[in-house]
């Protein structure tokens, strides 16, 4: 009877695992999943595979520590290292690090970010093709992180009201943008093309998408439906890794972000461009026309005007609009 016991008696999960469950208890997404993993993996590897109960504070320092001295890494990679670390003491280990003043976390050096003129953001855009384009013009014109267009599903666009619904945007808030009056047309016409994809995988027995947090379970044919799918799908279907179901996810960023390098190449601009630089221009171009700098905050989706504020540094005259004395 012992012996039954004992072999029906659940066996406990491994460490990485539990730090999977917590990270999809708290509906973190996918790619910071993967992101903590490695770097709770580094951890413990870079301490001889030492178990991290049987470390604390001098340890996490001694790796985080390395990482700059000996990786190169930069202060925010260091840390997104060190928050992986401290979810893991926190939220599996049930652990609270109490790191001394001002010796751990690096801080941040804050540069302007890059901003592209109206002209320059069109030459880029005009140089680009198919799906990526349209997600260009979005990120332009409605001030979306690379991500966050990534993410866009069909019930997220506002035909009537112009406007498209951000959800569980950074912070995990919703938020409202704008649909540009001058993409309606296309976006509708490409939504054609993915409905008829999306038709072609369920007569194939596919069709389904990956639904965020619970809902999978609570509506069971949701992932089937329109509404649900990615509007800017990825090119073949694949398994999905948490589920292992076949589904289809959304594009892979590496399509848009390689897209938009090669489009800034041929436009000639002399600035690094990235698709994050669109949502930068978005902001520092509607600040030039005059709008309210707490309305661009709410299209941005900042927590803190002061985060918007750096937007004014980097407009044309200044935040102030100072003229040069040499031009006096």
């Amino acid at each position: 009877m012992q012996n039954q016991q004992s072999s029906s008696t659940p066996k406990e999960k491994k460490l990485l695992e539990q730090v999977s469950d917590a990270i999809r208890a708290k509906h973190y997404s996918y790619r910071t999943e993967k992101t903590y993993l490695d770097w709770i993996r580094r951890f413990i590897i870079f301490h001889n595979k030492r178990h991290p109960r049987e470390m604390g504070v001098p340890e996490v320092q001694e790796f985080i520590i390395h990482l700059a001295t000996k990786g190169n890494v930069a202060a925010s990679t260091q840390n997104q290292a060190l928050s992986a670390v401290t979810f893991l003491y926190r939220h599996v280990l049930q652990q609270e690090l109490q790191f001394p003043t001002d010796t751990i976390r690096p801080g941040r050096s804050k540069p302007l970010p890059v901003v592209l003129t109206a002209q320059e953001a069109r030459a880029v855009i005009n140089n680009m093709n198919g799906a990526p384009k349209l997600m260009a013009k979005i990120l332009y014109g409605s001030g979306l992180r690379l991500m966050e267009c990534l993410r866009l599903r069909v019930k997220d666009i506002d035909f009537g009201n112009h406007q498209i619904v951000i959800r569980e945007g950074k912070g995990e808030k919703d938020r409202f943008s704008i649909l540009p009056d001058s993409i309606m047309d296309e976006l509708q016409a490409h939504l054609i093309v993915v409905k008829a994809i999306h038709e072609k995988d369920l007569k194939e027995g596919f069709g389904e998408t990956s639904l965020p947090y619970a809902l999978a379970q609570k509506y069971k044919s949701a992932s089937k439906e329109w509404i649900w799918q990615y509007i800017f799908p990825a090119s073949a279907r694949s398994i999905d890794p948490i589920s292992k179901k076949v589904k289809r996810h959304h594009l892979d960023p590496g399509v848009l972000q390689k897209a938009i390098r090669k489009a800034a190449q041929l436009a000639k601009i002399q600035k690094p461009v990235s698709p994050h630089v669109f949502r930068h221009s978005f902001a520092t171009h509607l600040l030039q026309s005059g709008y309210d700098i707490r309305t661009v905050q709410e299209l941005l989706g900042h927590k803190d005007v002061k985060t918007t504020m750096i937007y004014t540094h980097v407009l044309q005259r200044g935040g102030l609009a100072v003229k040069s004395p040499l031009d006096a």
